[in-house]
């Protein structure tokens, strides 16, 4: 009788795990406990472990040597899958591949294209696009996939479609991925980019933030916003579940929850709740 009861659980459990959307490891940019760290980096690592978080994209801290913060990752049970490049940085990529070695990373992914104020010229795109493949080039020969990082600005008109239509399609696919962060996609593309980017460039996405901007926000071209806008994840603009569907069939390896507010303690674990809910 025990073990036909067992049975018929296990039956009745099957569609509910199979209909399970979210399955990533728990992951998160490190920028988000930016308030943190200079406050005591293995505190810091505590605390993100204690959320549940196995995977954090980041580099060593002030103070730290990548050896030393991988050390004190891996003991709570941390791996770094992403690390982070400056723009300036990719003229001579060599230093940013020992670090990622260091750290086991096998992603690198930038964040900012220098610009002018609020500015974002054909002519940055094209400086970032001819960096991008030769620095990307270097990365691939070492193992590692570089990824550039969009931030709301390269949604400028553009021929048919915006700059960041240019950037993907002048990028050698072979060299360059993409990371999308998704608050600042609707940023700047509005609130279906997510899912149009996704749909329009379905193999060139490797990583996502996951990251919502709150309901009634319209945003612009400037790649920034007030922190109060970045609201805990299922709560804002994000359609969540479609986001999720297609980095999962695009082949998204890997989701970092990103939070700019300044309640990162209260939000992170209510995105983690949400992201495990869908």
């Amino acid at each position: 009788m025990k073990i036909k009861m067992l049975l018929l659980a296990l039956v009745v459990s099957l569609p509910t795990l199979a209909q399970k959307l979210y399955t990533y490891p728990m992951g998160v940019q490190a920028y988000t406990f930016r308030k943190h760290f200079p406050n005591g980096t293995e505190k810091t690592l505590d605390i993100i472990k204690n959320m549940g978080i196995t995977e954090l994209e980041g580099g060593a801290p002030k103070g730290y040597t990548p050896e030393q913060f991988k050390q004190l990752c891996t003991d709570r049970g941390i791996s770094i899958p992403s690390t982070g490049v400056d723009f300036n940085e990719l003229a001579n990529p060599q230093a940013a591949v020992e670090r990622a070695k260091i750290l086991g990373s096998k992603f690198v992914m930038c964040a900012w294209i220098p610009h002018k104020g609020t500015d974002f010229t054909l002519e940055d795109a094209q400086k970032a696009v001819a960096l991008f493949n030769s620095a990307g080039k270097v990365f691939k020969e070492n193992g590692i996939t570089f990824c550039y990082h969009d931030h709301g600005y390269e949604f400028h008109a553009y021929e048919d479609g915006t700059l960041m239509d240019y950037i993907i399609k002048n990028t050698n696919p072979e060299y360059v991925s993409f990371e999308m962060d998704v608050l600042w996609t609707m940023h700047g593309g509005g609130a279906d980019m997510p899912v149009k980017l996704l749909k329009k460039y379905p193999n060139r996405w490797k990583l996502m933030h996951v990251k919502d901007l709150r309901k009634g926000v319209m945003g612009n071209l400037t790649g920034g916003t007030p922190a109060e806008n970045d609201v805990p994840v299922g709560t804002g603009q994000g359609n969540w579940k479609a986001i999720i569907k297609l980095a999962k069939k695009n082949g998204i390896e890997h989701c970092f929850i990103e939070d700019e507010s300044d309640k990162e303690l209260e939000y992170v674990p209510l995105s983690i709740q949400y992201l495990k809910s869908l």
